[in-house]
């Protein structure tokens, strides 16, 4: 990401080479909440996370999310709200020196600042249960999407109690919305620190940039200075993932791509995603899609119909 207010350079690579750091959002003496427009990719493009609640517009481009221990595709439009402490990142393949120019739209606060204000203004309680939601990662869709969205656009030209006010409705538009799908599992608490992020990181590049080779789980295991063992406990409590599921949901987003976007055919999908033989790639797919890649190729181009279509959301 990268405020495009800054002039700050992009990096060429989704990923950042330098270790990853606990975030620190700072909001300006005349401000309640953050609200900034990012290029992609940007320094901060990592797996991260923070007390503070995230509000995330996708913009443009399409992707991977990972939020917790869930893995899977995003594309634009895309309404998020992430909860404090929950390790979150957006990845959109880009080529060397590509930047995607205000792909998204960031809004952070702490809850704390909320639950200060319910002592004054008892209605601001009733977000509270919101915010217990929230903690697992929530995406919008629908109604609340399209209105979303249009707030959180609408805070840039705005300033001072404007901006705070479009803000509270669209507290008031998510909590009360019933057009989410919950994230991350209810299993999902790791205790993260700067050096679990940094082992952690270098083993998630390492696994994005090569999860459609054989990849292996001693290579990571390798370079993250852990035995098999040892890497795959760590690996289990830190992601909520184990290594070959990770694995296997990267694969199958790729596949999904593929399906929708090319006539490949699916044997060749099957090939080029990682697998080595159609009977292991579909089994997978069936498991997480609960249909067969042929069924889903039929029903891409009415998915993108239905996405492209404010209308018939």
């Amino acid at each position: 990401m990268r405020d495009s207010k800054t002039g700050r350079e992009p990096r060429p690579s989704p990923f950042s080479s330098s270790q990853p750091t606990f975030e620190h959002i700072i909001t300006g003496i005349d401000e309640s909440f953050l609200w900034r427009l990012d290029d992609y990719p940007w320094e901060r493009n990592v797996w991260n996370f923070h007390p503070e609640f995230e509000i995330h517009l996708i913009r443009k481009g399409a992707g991977v999310a990972f939020v917790g221990d869930y893995i899977g595709a995003f594309s634009a439009t895309y309404l998020t709200v992430i909860g404090s402490d929950l390790p979150h990142d957006w990845v959109t393949m880009t080529a060397p020196g590509e930047v995607i120019e205000g792909r998204d739209i960031v809004l952070q606060f702490h809850p704390d600042r909320i639950r200060e204000a319910m002592r004054l203004l008892p209605e601001f309680a009733e977000l509270e249960d919101f915010f217990a939601r929230a903690q697992r990662g929530l995406v919008f869709s629908g109604e609340t999407l399209e209105k979303g969205a249009a707030l959180v656009e609408g805070m840039g030209a705005q300033k001072g109690v404007a901006r705070l006010t479009l803000f509270l409705q669209l507290l008031h538009l998510l909590a009360s919305s019933t057009e989410y799908e919950v994230l991350s599992s209810p299993e999902y608490s790791p205790k993260l620190d700067a050096e679990t992020l940094d082992a952690l990181q270098r083993a998630l590049v390492f696994i994005y940039r090569n999860f459609s080779t054989d990849i292996r789980l001693a290579d990571v295991a390798d370079l993250a200075g852990m035995s098999e063992s040892a890497f795959s406990r760590f690996f289990k409590k830190n992601t909520g993932n184990t290594f070959t599921d990770h694995v296997n949901k990267l694969r199958i987003w790729q596949a999904c791509k593929l399906l929708a976007e090319s006539d490949m055919p699916i044997t060749d999908i099957c090939f080029e995603v990682g697998y080595l033989n159609i009977s292991n790639f579909n089994r997978t797919f069936l498991r997480q899609h609960r249909m067969t890649p042929s069924a889903y190729r039929r029903l891409a181009p009415h998915r993108r119909s239905m996405r492209d279509d404010p209308a018939r959301r």
